[in-house]
């Protein structure tokens, strides 16, 4: 965005041609300021937000105030301040807010059965058990040791291939495990 600067003798040809039309930064908001705040309305969902960003950009062109140069072009810079200011508070949102009568109460997810939760523990062992022993280490490192595929790999002396073929099939038999399948 680029602001017409007035240097001094613009200023004085300025004055002369009546390129300044408001003696004061006030008086240019009084007089046009219902008509920015029709484009701030425009520009966001709620009549508050519209409030803030033409506040906000009214803000910018305060500061700039001295250096505009031609006051026939205020409206366009303070347009191009509000789509500006907008375009930043839309890309920095990440959740939009919504109003509403009531809080919404977060429903509590039903504490686990510590008692199913060892059933489905055993008879996760039992299946891991029943994978042929490359297979079985493999898992037993990738999933309750936590380790990187190529950690597995190293470990074992293998390639990470290896590593990603083995278990692969080792996942494709626990699921097909019938003890596991009421988990399913």
């Amino acid at each position: 965005m680029t602001t017409p600067v007035c240097t001094g003798a613009s200023r004085a040809a300025a004055a002369a041609t009546g390129h300044r039309r408001y003696p004061s930064f006030s008086s240019y908001v009084r007089a046009r300021g219902p008509v920015l705040l029709r484009t701030a309305r425009s520009l966001t969902a709620n009549p508050s937000d519209a409030e803030d960003l033409l506040q906000t950009a009214l803000t910018k062109t305060y500061v700039a105030w001295e250096r505009i140069e031609d006051h026939r072009a205020l409206d366009g810079y303070v347009r191009r301040a509000l789509v500006n200011t907008r375009t930043s508070q839309w890309r920095k949102r990440k959740v939009d807010e919504f109003a509403c009568e009531e809080l919404p109460e977060r429903e509590a997810a039903p504490a686990p059965d510590p008692a199913e939760q060892q059933t489905l523990h055993d008879a996760m062992w039992r299946a891991v058990l029943k994978l042929p022993d490359r297979q079985r280490a493999m898992v037993v490192l990738r999933y309750y040791e936590d380790l990187s595929e190529a950690q597995t790999a190293e470990v074992l002396g293998v390639s990470v291939g290896t590593v990603k073929s083995a278990v692969s099939r080792a996942l494709g038999k626990l699921r097909e495990d019938p003890e596991l399948s009421p988990v399913r």
